[in-house]
């Protein structure tokens, strides 16, 4: 069984487009998870519009943004097989096999994406190359690179993710998830690019720090995610 977790937050301008690039993929006892942090748009009108009994709607009730809805989304998941979606990319008709596939041998497998404007438009062949990514642990605790939407990954590695740590600015649901999974079990790091990864002026944020975030704050969160990933060794 599979399930797709999004988080959603006025996101009525793609999240139709979203979901009919994911449901097709999926089979019937399959799920889609919709946490949504309180939109104050169309968003939930359109999610129930498409009248699919696939999708389950609860709201996050936990602290306010995309950390936490993530993590509210995630509580709800009971497939063997977990998808992270944001909502407003467009998901490669081959993404659903190509990764079942991959995770017969693998926990989690993350793979590159296009990047798109607002307008469905191409703006980049590949986000590995835009971001510059790391493939090591050491490399992602120094910069993390990696995109949560672009990830799936086995019951196991959720069960080992939950709870997440509580102070969401030093560790965000997709960094996390991936040092667990790097931590304790075994990663794919795919050059296929399953995804339309939508870049626009709402997107809540582009992946990893800033330039002008305080060397402090740096080094405080990689303590943080060193100190939890530590007790999760046990």
């Amino acid at each position: 069984m599979i399930s797709v977790c999004i988080a959603t937050y006025n996101g009525e301008k793609y999240i139709k487009e979203q979901l009919l690039s994911i449901l097709p993929q999926l089979g019937k006892k399959d799920e889609v998870i919709i946490s949504d942090d309180h939109s104050t748009d169309n968003t939930l009108d359109i999610v129930k519009g498409l009248n699919d009994n696939r999708i389950k709607i609860v709201m996050n009730n936990r602290e306010k943004g995309y950390t936490s809805n993530f993590e509210n989304a995630l509580s709800y998941a009971i497939g063997d097989y977990i998808f992270l979606s944001d909502q407003d990319d467009i998901w490669m008709s081959n993404k659903v096999d190509y990764c079942i596939a991959e995770l017969k041998e693998y926990d989690l497998v993350v793979s590159d994406a296009i990047l798109i404007n607002s307008k469905g438009e191409k703006i980049d062949d590949s986000f590995f190359y835009k971001r510059n990514v790391y493939y090591t642990w050491l490399g992602n605790i120094f910069k993390f690179g990696f995109l949560g939407c672009c990830m799936a990954f086995k019951m196991n590695v959720l069960k080992k993710a939950l709870p997440f740590p509580k102070k969401h600015l030093y560790c965000t649901h997709d960094n996390w998830i991936f040092l667990v999974a790097q931590s304790f079990y075994k990663v794919k790091i795919s050059h296929e690019k399953l995804i339309r990864y939508r870049r626009h002026t709402d997107n809540t944020s582009a992946g990893g720090f800033s330039d002008g975030t305080t060397l402090f704050l740096k080094i405080a969160y990689r303590c943080y995610l060193l100190y939890h990933l530590s007790k999760r060794s046990f």
